[in-house]
C-alpha cells in the first residue's frame, strides 16, 4: 500500500448466531481498547439481541466491527416499519474517520435482506455527543435540545427501546437506563457545549445511554 493511501479493508458479514469464540475475543480485545471501562456483558448482549454482524479487516488487523440488523415491526401508528436498528460498532484508533463506522453499519443492516417500501427509522444507543452526531445531522432526530419530546414519539421511543431490550426507559430524556455498570468510551474528539445538553440526565456510573431516532429520507406527516 502506498504511504498515504488509504487501507483496503476485508469485509464479512454473518448471523451473531454462528459467531465463534475466537471470534468473540477479538471483538472483546478491540472493544477494551475502545472503552476506558468497558462492560463486556453489553457487547455479549447486544450479539444476542441484533441479528448480524459486519467486520473489517486490514490483513491481519480487526479494523472494526458492527453489530445491527433491519427489522419489520408493528410501531405505534407505524404498522409495517422498516426499522434499522444499529448495535455497538467500534472501530480502531488508526482506521478512524475513514468512514468504516457508517459503511459497517450499512453492511449489517443490508443483511437482513429487506427491502424497505418508503421511510426508514434508524435507532441506536451512544454515549457520546461525538457518536450522537450520526444521528443529529439529521433534522427529523430525536431527542432534541430544549425540546421536549412529542406523545408520538415518546411513544416510538419506548417500543423501540423494548426492541432492544431496554429494562428502564425515560420518554421525557430518551435515556436507556443502565444495568449498573459504567461503560465510558474512548473518543477524544472536541464537542461544543451545547452537544452535551441531551447527555445531561445520564448516569454515566450506572451505564446509561441516550437513544437516538431518525428518519430517511424524511419523517411521517406529523412526526
Amino acid at each position: 500500500m502506498a504511504a498515504g493511501a488509504p487501507p483496503s479493508f476485508q469485509f464479512e458479514v454473518m448471523p451473531s448466531a454462528e459467531v465463534v469464540p475466537s471470534t468473540v475475543e477479538r471483538l472483546l480485545a478491540l472493544f477494551h481498547s475502545s472503552y476506558r471501562v468497558p462492560n463486556d456483558d453489553y457487547l455479549r448482549r447486544s450479539l444476542e439481541r441484533l441479528r448480524f454482524l459486519a467486520t473489517a479487516n486490514a490483513g491481519q488487523d480487526l479494523a472494526g466491527f458492527a453489530v445491527g440488523e433491519m427489522r419489520i415491526v408493528d410501531l405505534p401508528r407505524l404498522p409495517g416499519q422498516a426499522v434499522a436498528l444499529a448495535g455497538i460498532c467500534c472501530v480502531a484508533e488508526r482506521f478512524r474517520r475513514l468512514g468504516l463506522f457508517r459503511e459497517l453499519e450499512r453492511k449489517a443492516f443490508a443483511a437482513a435482506a429487506l427491502t424497505p417500501r418508503d421511510r426508514v427509522l434508524s435507532c441506536g444507543r451512544v454515549a457520546h455527543p461525538a457518536s450522537f452526531r450520526t444521528i443529529a445531522w439529521n433534522p427529523t432526530h430525536v431527542p432534541r435540545r430544549r425540546a421536549r419530546p412529542t406523545v408520538w414519539q415518546r411513544e416510538v421511543g419506548a417500543a423501540v427501546a423494548r426492541i432492544y431490550g431496554v429494562e428502564e426507559f425515560h420518554e421525557d430524556t430518551f435515556v436507556c437506563v443502565g444495568s449498573g455498570k459504567p461503560m465510558l468510551p474512548i473518543i477524544d474528539l472536541d464537542v461544543e457545549p451545547e452537544e452535551w445538553e441531551v447527555f445531561a440526565p445520564l448516569d454515566w456510573a450506572r451505564g446509561d445511554s441516550l437513544l437516538g431516532l431518525y428518519w430517511t429520507p424524511d419523517a411521517p406527516p406529523g412526526w
